[in-house]
Parts: structure tokens; sequence; C-alpha cells
């Protein structure tokens, strides 16, 4: 079964956030994403109140881009809403907005270096392994959590392209696409990732998340129109969706059909009504997903 989920975007201010979680939990939401985008909102600090607000939803952070982020800091942070959230904490790392980066002064000369060293490293930190490192990036001696997480504490990365998917099938335990990837994009991102898994010899289960734009309630279809076209991705066949229930449903159903198995409804930046959405997404999408 597919799962439904939506996104609180960072362009809503964070005193917005506590009303809107508990709206999801109260909803019955499976799963609502934050992301960390700069120079916006944290995406641990975020997740620890939402978290704290609500007491079944699951938080999906999307994604704490690597090179802003020690790595046995995110370590230590994941491990513990692990252990105080058991299994309600989905976590993504991934390269960030490179011009991003390179405002704060943390951009690295191989993105895709950095993040399999990261990859590799924080996800034997969660195993609770203690790690001596030296790569070109991580360097770690002698490391080890004092308070891992009980059981598996998985690693997901966002990806888009082609090294970076290989790479997420070969290092970590799912992929996150962004709304920029059509049903095509989806089919073409599992085959990238199923290489890297092969040349790994990983079998194990290996979860796809995707976003879908989406525009509900009065207005829709023109404010999907403009954020795509403000994206530049308004020439991008089956992108987005834009309409009732019904409509999101079979857009989530193509994508599922591609090869998603979590689908994560995301507004668009100037959606008037947020609780409204994740109440939308769970009452009246949700129920039409097979």
């Amino acid at each position: 079964m597919t799962t439904v989920g939506a996104v609180f975007r960072p362009q809503l201010a964070p005193e917005r956030l506590r009303a809107v979680a508990r709206t999801a939990d109260e909803a019955g939401l499976d799963e609502l994403w934050l992301w960390e985008d700069c120079f916006r909102e944290g995406g641990i600090s975020t997740a620890a109140a939402a978290l704290a607000w609500t007491e079944r939803v699951r938080i999906g952070i999307g994604l704490l881009p690597v090179p802003l982020r020690n790595v046995a800091l995110t370590a230590m942070e994941t491990a513990g809403l692990h252990r105080m959230f058991p299994d309600r904490t989905v976590l993504a790392v991934g390269h960030g907005v490179q011009d991003w980066m390179g405002q704060v002064g943390a951009r690295a000369e191989s993105p895709l270096t950095l993040l399999r060293e990261y990859l590799t490293a924080l996800r034997a930190l969660l195993r609770g392994e203690r790690v001596t490192t030296e790569g070109r990036y991580v360097r770690l001696d002698d490391v080890a959590l004092d308070w891992p997480p009980h059981g598996t504490a998985e690693v997901f990365a966002g990806a888009t392209g082609p090294r970076t998917l290989r790479l997420s099938g070969e290092a970590a335990d799912g992929t996150v696409l962004t709304s920029a990837t059509p049903p095509d994009g989806v089919r073409a991102a599992r085959r990238l990732i199923d290489e890297g898994r092969a040349a790994a010899g990983r079998t194990g289960r290996h979860e796809v998340v995707v976003h879908l734009l989406t525009a509900t309630g009065p207005g829709a279809a023109d404010r999907l129109r403009a954020e795509l076209a403000a994206e530049k991705l308004d020439s991008v066949p089956g992108l987005g969706v834009a309409g009732d229930a019904g409509a999101v449903a079979d857009a989530v159903e193509r994508l599922a059909a591609a090869g998603a198995d979590t689908v994560i409804l995301q507004p668009t930046a100037d959606e008037p009504d947020p609780e409204g959405f994740v109440r939308f997404t769970a009452e009246k999408v949700g129920p039409l997903i097979v």
C-alpha cells in the first residue's frame, strides 16, 4: 500500500508549525515532512518540536545538507529523536543547494565523495558501531554514540542526478525525489537506484519517496501553473496536480505505479490554508489510495 503524506513548507513561519502538526496528527495523516532550507528553518529543531506536539504522525526531515553538518552531530541528534520518539522519525540527507553551501563557506569540491563518506559513517554510528575513518571530508577518531537508537534508524538520501541515485542505492536505506520528478522520472530513478544496489550486493527493501506538487480548492490550477512557471518546470509533462481528491489520488497512483512507495503532497508556496491542506491529504486523498 502506498503511503501518503504532506509537507510543511519553510515558507511558513516556524510558529505556524504547531497548528499544522497537531492537525496532521488529529486527521490521521501518515507522514508530515519538514525541510531544512537555508536560511529558513532547521530540520532537527522543527522535527523535535513537531514530534513533541503530536502522538502518532511520523515526521520526515528532508533533507539535511551534509556540508552544513558534522556527521557526529547529525548522528547524536538523530539518535536522540529515535529514542525519545520511537519509530516516528524519517531522516534524509543530501548535497544541499550548492549556491547556499557556498554562501556559508561549506561548499565541497566533490559533493558525491562527501555524501558517500557521510552516509557510510552516519549509518555505522546509528548502528552503534565505533567508527574511525580518515576520508577526504569525514574524519572520525574512535567515535561511538553513548545513546544509539534502539533498533534500526534508517537514513535516506535526497537524489536527482544519475550518480547520486546510484550512490543512494548503494549506500542509503531509501531515496527522496523532488516534485520535479514525473512518473517516467521515477521509473528512471528506480533503475539507477537498483544499479547501485546490485553493485553493492544489497537485497533489502529500499523505499522511494516522491514529492508531488499539489493544489486544491479555489484557484488551484492557476496556483499550480504559477509555481511550475516560477520554477521553470512548466515545460515538463506530468508534473504536479490540481483538483479535487479524486484527481490528486489518480496522480498519486501514477507515481506509485512508476515505483514510488511514499508520495508526499507538496502544497504550493502560496497555499492559503496549510491546516486544511493536511486535513485534505489525510481525510480525502488517503482513503482513495489502495
